[in-house]
């Protein structure tokens, strides 16, 4: 039995209308007993125009749609109360049904309540909360395939391998006096965890362009002071938010933006110029600067087209030798020579505006193929993680295949991978494997 929870559904703050959420077995009953209406007979789903009241006094009027599980979103019994979006109106209508039996729902209680009442699977209930924080179209887009189910339905088809390959090794140990089933024998062992490897490692290139699409990645414009940081993170940005001035030092603090470069958000961080100095206030710009190398995806190297190369810029580029990174020459414009004579190198003019170039670099770099936007995907830190578990499980029981190891002890890999399996979708891994023999094989004739 669970107990019956609310909460506030619509933001915390002034509106014209807001939700109130309620689920659980006595809903109808708690509702009930503060609604104008008597609706303990319902037995569909039903909106019902009335009164919320607290002994005789009336708090608002108000639509109650009531969905009588298991046809809800939780699978329960549940009711949505719309009233007047005050503040004032939501706590009392709260507080009402609170003194009436319910409690106050913890933070993803609803969706968890619909994931254990099998209303859908962990990829879609993880899919809910990305649905509601994505911060561009395409990231929401994204989410929305595997809050339909497009996303559990890349990894059934693998489900259903394991399964059937775990249950030919069960049925050839425990059943070998049946003649006619299939040997299950290392050759079969080998290609099909063959080909499941290669369908695994295809989801993990789509989990992780899709994760970057989804999270978006941190970049760390670094470089000498006045080489053009804060210009370039103002052209990137499309908007004046970093301080530009001629005066070395005038970012002494991070300065950060995001900005949706075709689909892919950049987390930018413009930088304290990276020098050796006595300033104790730049000094720990400096230090900052360098943290948020450390905790950058991309770090963007500005250089100036204009200088020859000094120490400085040397020291910048050896502290990011072993960070993914691209560099650029800046002020291409005060030096038309040089961009002429080093094709090779990537030039801008970030006051100007001309950063097409930088932009097309960081999408090679990070090799986004445009229908990734379009493409279901096991694109968070849990899944690929996951992912990787089932290959690696996958690739020992393929290397056992190959060394001649009993198909006993190859299972147990491929058990694991199993168990996988089912945790991406939530299920219960208490596996009885016995049901996967029964439910592919004969074998009581």
């Amino acid at each position: 039995m669970f107990e019956t929870i609310v909460a506030l559904s619509t933001a915390p703050i002034k509106s014209a209308l807001a939700i109130i959420r309620v689920s659980g077995d006595e809903t109808f009953s708690i509702v009930n007993k503060c609604f104008s209406k008597d609706i303990s007979t319902i037995s569909e789903r039903s909106t019902i125009i009335g009164k919320i009241v607290d002994n005789n006094e009336v708090i608002d009027e108000v639509v109650v749609v009531l969905y009588k599980g298991p046809k809800s979103y939780t699978g329960e019994d549940m009711a949505e109360i719309i009233c007047h979006g005050s503040m004032v109106i939501t706590n009392q209508i709260i507080g009402v049904l609170l003194k009436n039996g319910a409690r106050m729902a913890t933070n993803g209680e609803y969706t968890s309540r619909a994931f254990l009442n099998q209303k859908m699977d962990l990829v879609q209930a993880e899919a809910v909360n990305d649905v509601i924080n994505a911060t561009t179209v395409e990231a929401k887009n994204i989410s929305m395939l595997s809050l339909e189910g497009e996303t559990s339905k890349l990894i059934s088809p693998i489900k259903e391998q394991i399964a059937d390959l775990l249950s030919l090794i069960e049925v050839n140990i425990d059943f070998p006096e049946y003649e006619d089933i299939e040997e299950a024998n290392s050759d079969r062992v080998i290609e099909t965890t063959s080909s499941l490897i290669s369908q695994i490692d295809d989801l993990i290139k789509d989990g992780k362009q899709g994760q970057l699409i989804k999270e978006g990645i941190n970049v760390a414009i670094v470089g000498k002071p006045n080489v053009g940081k804060s210009t370039l993170l103002n052209a990137l940005l499309g908007e004046n938010k970093a301080i530009v001035s001629d005066e070395k030092g005038t970012t002494r603090d991070i300065v950060e933006g995001d900005v949706n470069l075709g689909g892919l958000t950049l987390h930018l961080l413009d930088t304290a110029g990276l020098r050796d100095t006595e300033n104790k206030v730049e000094t720990m710009g400096v230090e900052k600067t360098k943290e948020a190398i450390e905790k950058s995806d991309l770090v963007i190297v500005m250089l100036n087209a204009n200088e020859d190369l000094d120490e400085e810029d040397k020291k910048i580029l050896d502290l990011v030798n072993n960070k993914t990174k691209i560099v650029v020459y800046n002020k291409a414009d005060l030096a038309p020579n040089f961009q002429k004579n080093n094709k090779d190198l990537l030039c801008i003019s970030a006051i100007n505006g001309d950063i097409e170039g930088l932009k097309s670099e960081i999408f090679k770099l990070f090799n986004i193929d445009e229908s990734i936007y379009k493409t279901a995907s096991l694109n968070n830190t849990r899944q690929l993680g996951l992912l990787s578990n089932m290959r690696e499980n996958l690739a020992a029981a393929q290397e056992d295949a190959k060394n001649g190891v009993s198909m006993d002890l190859v299972g147990i890999h491929l058990y694991s991978a199993y168990q996988n399996v089912l945790d991406i979708l939530g299920e219960d891994n208490k596996v009885d494997i016995s049901k996967e023999i029964f439910s592919r094989f004969c074998v009581g004739k």
